[in-house]
């Protein structure tokens, strides 16, 4: 059976205004995201990533092409940047629940919500910590919980660990894996690691240098859920390699 795709990406191109006639940051993206699927955009800075990400976004137009979703023209998305971008002065439960006030839901059913979120993200004990309290891996865990808190069709993820260091970034990889599997959302995420898109996405579409166009589009086929040590794996180093050689 033919799964369908929830979204659609068809000819996109994106040129930024210059003084020579304009910058070309993408050329001719196509590709289709199924329900439910984790996909991870992997190339070297200045390749249009994050580009693509804001015109998924509805944040930017692009020049040419077109976006489709498919069951929905006006989905609900989350977005979640490279810095967890929180409000200095408000709790932990304060910036998750932050988009339910805006969508002007009572306090008493928000705050059940935001709990259930805090659970999922592991911050229990911190639901009146201030962000400065955190540590850079916390904050992200706020911002992963503010961007889901509202159920969206689509989350979009920025790089969301690059300032994280090392060790911090690759438990947080185990973390995302965790909260995708008990939500099940659908994710499109950008990133320079070839490591963190194979233990995170079910494909990986490789972009090339600008303008970005997709060099390669290749199926993670690594059983879930997915622990630490799969990355030392042989078939793990076989997709690793593939990846290398592509981008280089």
């Amino acid at each position: 059976m033919t799964i369908k795709p929830i979204l659609t990406v068809k000819n996109i191109s994106a040129v930024f205004p210059d003084d020579n006639g304009g910058l070309l940051a993408l050329d001719d993206i196509s590709f289709e995201v199924r329900p439910q699927e984790f996909i991870c955009f992997l190339g070297p800075s200045g390749s249009g990533k994050t580009t693509l990400l804001r015109i998924l976004a509805g944040l930017l137009p692009p020049t040419t092409g077109q976006v489709n979703f498919i069951r929905n023209q006006h989905p609900e998305i989350g977005m979640v940047f490279q810095q967890s971008n929180l409000m200095p002065w408000r709790s932990v439960m304060d910036n998750i629940k932050l988009p339910l006030e805006l969508e002007g839901m009572g306090d008493a059913k928000a705050r059940i919500k935001t709990r259930e979120m805090i659970d999922l993200v592991g911050l229990n004990g911190f639901e009146n910590s201030w962000p400065r309290e955190l540590s850079g891996g916390m904050a992200q865990r706020v911002a992963i919980a503010r961007a889901l808190i509202h159920d969206p069709d689509l989350l979009l993820l920025d790089e969301p660990f690059a300032s994280l260091d090392a060790l911090t970034r690759e438990r947080m990889w185990t973390e995302l894996s965790r909260i995708w599997q008990a939500r099940q959302k659908t994710v499109i995420m950008v990133t320079h690691s070839i490591n963190e898109s194979l233990f995170l996405a079910d494909r990986v579409l490789v972009l090339t240098q600008r303008p970005g166009k997709i060099k390669l589009d290749v199926e993670v086929d690594l059983p879930r859920p997915r622990k630490d040590d799969i990355r030392y794996t042989p078939h793990f180093g076989k997709l690793a390699r593939k990846l290398r050689e592509t981008i280089e």
